[in-house]
């Protein structure tokens, strides 16, 4: 019997898998990455509950798959995308507003890849995994003036929706 924890364990790192790629391929191909090249443009986020939202729309039916082997791996397995794309969602929206607070990085990737217009490095949206193994980590000095001057602000003081 698959162990439903190890079902979520898989699940949170296959979609963080996935979402390195997706935003590669944003970055490689024009028809596709047309909605992503407003993101760069507007450099913001939609918002946690918006970003969750679309996560979830792209993944439910592979979020689901395997029910059909049985309830409790599919919960595992659910539960462990559904986990995923809410810290990716809410990793987003904070490297948008307020890089300093992700702590689980030594780099917030995601804002470095939109300060410096990183079109082939720092893909990564919540982790920095994929890009230190695919070789497209670049680490620079990003804790400018400009970051170290923004007021402090909390965890959750970003915008929900």
């Amino acid at each position: 019997m698959i162990s439903p924890i190890i079902c979520f364990v898989l699940a949170f790192v296959l979609a963080s898998f996935v979402e390195y790629w997706m935003h590669r391929l944003m970055h490689a191909n024009a028809r596709i990455g047309e909605r992503h090249r407003d993101h760069h443009r507007r450099n913001e986020g939609q918002g946690v509950l918006w970003e969750f939202r679309d996560y979830v729309r792209g993944s439910f039916i592979v979020m689901c798959l395997l029910f059909f082997y049985s309830w409790q791996v599919g919960l595992g397995w659910f539960l462990g995308g559904l986990f995923y794309a809410a810290f990716s969602a809410y990793a987003h929206q904070l490297q948008h507003e307020n890089p300093r607070r992700c702590f689980w990085m030594k780099m917030p990737v995601h804002y470095v890849h939109h300060k410096y217009q990183m079109w082939h490095h720092n893909f990564g949206l919540a982790v920095d995994w994929w890009d230190r193994v695919f070789g497209t980590y670049k680490p620079v000095e990003w804790l400018t003036d400009e970051e170290v001057k923004q007021p402090e602000r909390g965890y959750l003081q970003l915008r929900w929706w």
